[in-house]
This record gives structure tokens, C-alpha cells and sequence, in this order.
């Protein structure tokens, strides 16, 4: 600091807050050498990630702009935006703001540098009123290093003589920013109280006595000399382990130029473009063919230091809203994701990169056989819960592999272990899940039972491959029981909303699990997420989701089974809300994760709002019904839910249009954009268009249950999965997770049975009562003696022959 410095008031700064996650672009270089993301949103850049793409450093990088007779603006509050692509399927981007009062337009070109980890702004200053010597502009960022706002530190310094802005965080991480063009003047100041913004907004000129804002919510501000540039100017961001890292990096970068940077960022996007399957259609929009942005958004969330690795999206839902508390945002590894993101490669013919994620998922697979809900690039969970599809997706993408011929043999045999692990999991623990499919409620979840089933069936042919045919024949034998009980578990009859739909029933979204006071799933409360404590218990049986559709998706069930057509009738009749768009759907009658009802950010509990990949999915699902006609429409209804820049989002706005709020009918809400797992979708639909059938349905429950119509002689009883009755004609198995001898009686104890506990291919322990040709009425008493600690059970378990088939009736009081 020279002798003139003083310390800048305010620290350390207002709390730390995120920005928005409305992205209307997100880019990366296609080459190793660069780990630098960037985000874009209100035509400024937004988070900026290094050295990971799971590592957030800035909050967001802009401009402000003052001029005569105290004028003052800001380009991403006071300025119209437009955003376009250099070159159909490249996210790099040309943004041009246009400021409302017409006084000054600022067009900026953004990538990153392909040979280094720098970001390249090339910045063009218009007037539109008087001329540019009227007018200063000037920089303004705000560093968050690394996933945190709070503790950084900011300086204004130089790099071998080069002027430049600093920042550094406590995890070792500093940028570094350059100019083409001198800085008249710069400085450093704590967000809120002495940053470049409170000064010239307020006073016109900034302070240059600050210079160095130590350990809180900083902010950097540069003037940019127009008059040097002729109004043009670059700018260089820089990162490195260190300061001086970060500024040779930015000044090697302005020294190569920009253009040299720019033909070779384009350059490697168009090779990679070249050589997918050609899924396009026509735009109106020039460069935006949504198939090659939805192509470049999958790649962009890559991360090459971990090869496979895809992030969930860059975004922070309600990011506005969100301070250093919210580490991940979306910005993690969701195992869910990554497998509908490998389909997403597949069906746009990125061979390799399928085959990476499933690499990486072997990789980062936990000892036990499942995957974490959610991890950071090296694999540390970040969530700990348990999402049984989660288990058994990753199954599924190596047989998609294998059946399409991308494995070689040495490659199958490497992921057999994998494959063996997962299914012994899965057979292990399901087929409840500790949380469905939106992270929220434990039970019987059709979406994951058809994944569960599936994957097992997936697995069984893979193994048998690897000439492990018993093992094989244990996990077809609990498909089949599995698939046999859906119904049981998931398909309501009898009640008030099936009544007054004129329908026998519907698949709920969830059952909770099986209890010794319950006649079944369906009798039992789901515990709503993300609403009241007050109003979170909601019988099971009230419950309806589309995702019931993964059953026809996965194989398990026709589209025109009376079952899934009386189902669709209570989805469309639940939870289809028309847009300007077309029709979209919620995720379940009474969600609660999405904006305030007055629009105010989603802050743990809120409304849910409809979510365009189920448009994909329901398209889908009429492709499989043979509809090509309103797949196609919903097609169009899913590309047309997409913001600026062809970005989709999780969720859209439903209410009427807040423009204070930035919310408008059947546009982007607050949620996270881009959902990579959504453009996922959208390709694969693309795919599926184009071939007549859905492109990632696994061939094994078609065959076995819509064709054979393969059925289980066994019902399942476990220490989840307490039935109280069994249908007659079948045996009762008992699954233990240690071995034991099982008394049993149908005669009130006046006399007994014990039979020994086998152990299976995946080290269930089991036992099979020939209870098969028992009366209706007969109740099977049983109870364990434990063979490690002859230690008995002390507790009497029921089951009640009956003459049920599988489907669980309710009342009408109920």
C-alpha cells in the first residue's frame, strides 16, 4: 500500500449472498488446460468456477457506467439484454446491453482461453447520446473464493509492472484481473459500505485511497480508459494458486490476444459438435438450434480433472437468497443426473463420454454397493441420504453400454464388480428407498421400483454374461417378486378423487413403509416435504405424481394398461396446469419446493411450480402409447420453456406476471437454470422422435413382463417390508439380514415349526414356509432365533392368507 492508502470503512461487509440463478448461458473451453466455467445472466457474468467445476469464485463481474450532471447505471439493472452465440452449438457468447434511458450501449464478447485459465472479456463501448468522452466506465467485481463470499480478501496491486485487481481466499485460490487499456483509477473496498458501486453511485468518482479490503464480503472496481481503446477494450481474469499465478496468467493471456483465444475456443466446439448424431431442427432464432445448445450444455458441466464427472448445474436456485450456508447448490454430482446425462450423450452419439460417467460412477461407488444422494468431483458426500434408484441407475447405463456394443469385453468384465455390488444393494435394502426420486420421503416409490426392477433384471443379464448364472437367477426371482407387488404397494382404489374421476384407481406417488398396524402401504402418511409442520402428514392415498409414468418408461408396465391409463387421467387431472407454452405438470398434488405464493424466493417451504423435463417425460410416455403426434407437440412445449439463450429450467412461473419479482407466466422462475438433467431429456426425446421409440427403455421387463408375463410363486416378508397378508396360492419368504432359525406355526402355537434361514447369491438370508395351500383366514405365525447369539426375537410377526391379488383396495371414508 503506498503512503496515501487507508483501510476502507465497513467491514467486513454486508452478509454474503449469491446471485441469480436465471443463467442465459454457461461456457467453457473444450481443452484440459483451461478449468475455468462461467455463468451469464442480466447480460454481466455471474459465478465464474476454478479449479473445479463443484468451486464457485465469483459472485458476479459487471459493469456500471457514470456520466455528466451525476448520472449513474448499472448495465444489469438499468439496461435491456441481449444474448447470442458466436457460432451454432459454441458457448461463447456476444451480449449487448442496451441501456433503457438510450444513452449507451456496451456489447461484450465472452470465452474462456483454451491454453490457459483465464477468462477473455472483449468489452465495446457505445454512446448513444453526446460521444464516449462523456462517459467513464468502469468494472465492478465481486469475488467469492472458493464456494464462499465471506473471508476473501481484495487489493489493487501489479503484476510486473502490469496494473492490475487482486483477490485471494482462505483456500488458497486468487484472481487476478488485466486490461488492454489503462486503469485511471481502481480500488478495493467491503460490499455495502465502501465498494466501487456505493462510490459512484453516491459520489461520482471512487476513492483510490482504497486499496487493500482484508477478510470479508469485498469487491473490486476498475475504470476503464475509453479514450485508449477507442471504446474497446479486453479484459483478462485470471486464476492460481497464487497472486502471481493469477497475473501472469491474465497478462499471458492479453499478450496471445484475443482473437487467437477466440478461433481456438470456436475451433474445439465445432470439432466436437461435427461429430454427434445430427438431431437438429429448424430455428428461427439465428445460432440457437436448441438441440446443439442442450449438446454444449451437457459438455460445458464436464469436468476434465475428473473425467466423467457432470455436475447437476451451475446455478444456486434462489441464489439472491443464499449466503456461504449453501456450499453445493447445484453445482454437485447427483448420481440420478449423471446417469440421465450419460443417456443424454448416448442419444446424441458422445459415445465416450457415456462411457466416462460410468467410469467415474465405478470410481466413486461407496464400499457397500451404493452411490451417495450427492458428492463433491472426488466423491465426498455432500447429502448422506440413501436414493435407492440412485443404486440401480448406474446398472442400467452399463447395460445400455453393453447392448449397444460400447463395451468391449475386457471393458464389461472391468465393471462387473461394480455391477455385482450395486444389485447386492439393491436386493439387500430395497425395495423401499430412504428417499424417492425428489429427495424427500421414504417408501414404496413407483418411479424407483421401476428403476430398482429394471436394474436388477439389467444386472442378471450382465452377470450372467460373466457366467455367474445363480447369482443371475437370485435377482431375476426378486424382480419378479418386486414386480409383482407394485400394485400392492402403489395403486389406490376405492377413494374420492378415483370416484369422482370415474376411474378403479391410480399409482400414488409414494407409500410410506409397511407397519405392523397398517393393512397396507396405502393405509399409511406420507410426510410431506418442504410445507408446514402443520400440514405435512398427507395420507399416501391422496398423493398423485407423474411419476408413475417410469413404468411404462423402464418396461415394467404397457402405456395402455388400464392401470397406467386411469393414472394418466389422475395426473392430468391433478397436477396439468396449460401454459403459453403448452401444457406442463407438477411434480405432486401439495409440493412445497418453489417461490412464495406472492413470489418471494423458496426458503424451505413455498408452492411448487411445474417443471418442464416432465413434459419430456409425458411425451415419452405417449410416444410408447403410439401418439407420435402429441409427443412431438410436447416437444415443442418443452423447447419453448427454455429462457434466454435456449437455457431450460427446472421449474416455470405459474401465477400471474410479477415483473418486480422477474416472474412471468410460463417463464423461468428462481429455481436452478440450466437443468442439465433436463436438457438431457430433451435430447433423448429428440432421439426418440427420430427412431419411433423411446430410446432409453431397457428391453429386459418388456420382454419379461409385458411379453412373458413372467410372475413370483414367493411373496417377500422383511424387517422394511411387514406385510400383513399373503394372496393364497403363494409362499411366504422371509428375508433376514443375518442368519436364524424361523418358528413358525398356522395353528395359534398348539404346534410349531423351525426351519433354518439359506443364505443367497448376495448374502440374503432366507427361508421359504410352505404356506401355499393354506386356507383364506389362516394366519402364519412366526418368530426368529438368531444364530449368532441363539438369542431369540422375543416378538410374534403375522401374516393373514388371504385372497388378494396383489391390489390393495381403500374405503370410501378413507
Amino acid at each position: 500500500m503506498d503512503g496515501t492508502a487507508i483501510t476502507p470503512p465497513g467491514a467486513p461487509g454486508l452478509s454474503p449472498r449469491w446471485t441469480s440463478s436465471a443463467k442465459s448461458g454457461v461456457g467453457t473451453a473444450m481443452t484440459a488446460a483451461s478449468r475455468i466455467w462461467f455463468t451469464i445472466s442480466h447480460g454481466i457474468l455471474n459465478e465464474i468456477y476454478y479449479p473445479r467445476v463443484d468451486m464457485a469464485c465469483t459472485r458476479d463481474l459487471g459493469f456500471l457506467v457514470t456520466g455528466p450532471d451525476g448520472y449513474f447505471s448499472e448495465e444489469k439493472r438499468d439496461a435491456d439484454h441481449e444474448v447470442a452465440l458466436l457460432e451454432e452449438g459454441t458457448p461463447a457468447f456476444r451480449l449487448t446491453n442496451t441501456a433503457r434511458d438510450g444513452r449507451y450501449r456496451i456489447t461484450k464478447v465472452i470465452i474462456t482461453d483454451p491454453h490457459r485459465e483465464t477468462l477473455l472479456q472483449e468489452v465495446t463501448f457505445e454512446a448513444l447520446v453526446g460521444s464516449i468522452d462523456d462517459y467513464r466506465l468502469y468494472l465492478l467485481a465481486s469475488p467469492h473464493l472458493v464456494n464462499a463470499g465471506a473471508q476473501n480478501t481484495a487489493w489493487v496491486g501489479d503484476y510486473k509492472g502490469t496494473p492490475m485487481l487482486f483477490a485471494s481466499g482462505r483456500r488458497g485460490i486468487s484472481l487476478a484481473i488485466a486490461s488492454s487499456v489503462p486503469w485511471p483509477s481502481r480500488s478495493a473496498g467491503f460490499v455495502g459500505f465502501s465498494d466501487g458501486w456505493q462510490a459512484l453511485a453516491h459520489h461520482g468518482a471512487l476513492d483510490e485511497r482504497y486499496q487493500r479490503a482484508e477478510h470479508g464480503n469485498v469487491a473490486l472496481t476498475g475504470e476503464i480508459d475509453l479514450k485508449a481503446g477507442g471504446g474497446r477494450a479486453v479484459i483478462s481474469l485470471g486464476f492460481g494458486g497464487r497472486a502471481e499465478e493469477a497475473g501472469y496468467r491474465a497478462l499471458a493471456s492479453l499478450q496471445d490476444g484475443f482473437e487467437a483465444a477466440q478461433r481456438d475456443y470456436v475451433a474445439a466446439w465445432r470439432e466436437w459438435q461435427r461429430n454427434l448424431v445430427p438431431l437438429d431442427r429448424p430455428s428461427d432464432k439465428k445460432n440457437m438450434d436448441q438441440y446443439r445448445v442442450s449438446a454444449a450444455v451437457l459438455a460445458v458441466h464436464r469436468s476434465p480433472a475428473f473425467p466423467g464427472a457432470t455436475i447437476a448445474s451451475l446455478s444456486i436456485p434462489w441464489g439472491f437468497s443464499k449466503g456461504d450456508e449453501d456450499l453445493g447448490g447445484y453445482h454437485l454430482v447427483w448420481p440420478r443426473d449423471l446417469v440421465e446425462t450419460a443417456g443424454g450423450f448416448l442419444a446424441a452419439g458422445a459415445i465416450d463420454d457415456a462411457k466416462a460417467i460410468l467410469g467415474y460412477l465405478m470410481a466413486i461407488q461407496e464400499a457397500d454397493g451404493h452411490w451417495s444422494q450427492n458428492v463433491w468431483l472426488d466423491g465426498m458426500p455432500y447429502w448422506e441420504g440413501v436414493q435407492m434408484d440412485e443404486c440401480a441407475f448406474p446398472i442400467l447405463l452399463a447395460d445400455m453400454l453393453c447392448r449397444g456394443g460400447h463395451l468391449s469385453k475386457d471393458d464389461l468384465a472391468r465393471f462387473v464388480p461394480m455391477v455385482e455390488r450395486a444389485a447386492a444393494y439393491i436386493v439387500q435394502n430395497g425395495p423401499v428407498t430412504g428417499q424417492d426420486r425428489w429427495e424427500e420421503d421414504a417408501g414404496y416409490s413407483p418411479f424407483t421400483l421401476a428403476v430398482e426392477i429394471a436394474g436388477l433384471l439389467a444386472a442378471a443379464d450382465i452377470l450372467e454374461i460373466a457366467g455367474k448364472a445363480d447369482a443371475a437367477n437370485c435377482l431375476r426371482e426378486t424382480a419378479d417378486t418386486w414386480n409383482d407387488e407394485i400394485e400392492f404397494w402403489t395403486f389406490a382404489t376405492g377413494t374420492p378423487l378415483a370416484e369422482q374421476l370415474g376411474i378403479s384407481g391410480y399409482y400414488v406417488r409414494i407409500a410410506p413403509p409397511e407397519t405392523s398396524d397398517a393393512a397396507s402401504p396405502l393405509d399409511g402418511f406420507v410426510p410431506v416435504k418442504n410445507r408446514p409442520p402443520s400440514d405435512m402428514e398427507q395420507r399416501a392415498s391422496c398423493l398423485i405424481s407423474p411419476d408413475a409414468l417410469a413404468l411404462v418408461r423402464f418396461g415394467l408396465r404397457a402405456a395402455d394398461d388400464p392401470r397406467m391409463v386411469d393414472t394418466v387421467k389422475a395426473i392430468d387431472a391433478m397436477l396439468k396446469i396449460d401454459l403459453p407454452q403448452g401444457p406442463l405438470w407438477y411434480r405432486y398434488n401439495g409440493d412445497g419446493y418453489g417461490e412464495q405464493e406472492d413470489g418471494r424466493a423458496f426458503n424451505g417451504t413455498g408452492i411448487g411450480r411445474p417443471w418442464p423435463l416432465l413434459a419430456g417425460e409425458r411425451a415419452h410416455y405417449e410416444l410408447a402409447a403410439g401418439r407420435t403426434a402429441a409427443a412431438a407437440a410436447l416437444l415443442e412445449t418443452l423447447e419453448k420453456s427454455a429462457g434466454a439463450g435456449g437455457m431450460l429450467p427446472e421449474q416455470v412461473w405459474d401465477g400471474d406476471d410479477i415483473p418486480g419479482r422477474e416472474l412471468f407466466r410460463g417463464k423461468p422462475s428462481g429455481s436452478a437454470m440450466p437443468l442439465v438433467w433436463a436438457h438431457s431429456e430433451h435430447i433423448k426425446l429428440l432421439r426418440s422422435l427420430r427412431e419411433g421409440q423411446v430410446f432409453d427403455m431397457p428391453p429386459q421387463p418388456v420382454e419379461r413382463y409385458q411379453v412373458r408375463k413372467v410372475t413370483s410363486p414367493v411373496r417377500v416378508w422383511r424387517f422394511n417390508q411387514k406385510r400383513r397378508s399373503l394372496p393364497m396360492g403363494k409362499r411366504l419368504r422371509i428375508e433376514v439380514p443375518d442368519a436364524a432359525s424361523v418358528r413358525w406355526t398356522t395353528d395359534e402355537w398348539t404346534t410349531e415349526n423351525d426351519m433354518p434361514t439359506v443364505t443367497n447369491s448376495f448374502g440374503v438370508h432366507l427361508v421359504d414356509l410352505p404356506v401355499g395351500e393354506l386356507p383364506r383366514g389362516t394366519h402364519v405365525r412366526f418368530t426368529f432365533c438368531w444364530a449368532s447369539t441363539g438369542e431369540w426375537e422375543n416378538e410374534d410377526f403375522v401374516v393373514t392368507i388371504d385372497g388378494a391379488e396383489g391390489i390393495a383396495t381403500k374405503t370410501a371414508n378413507d
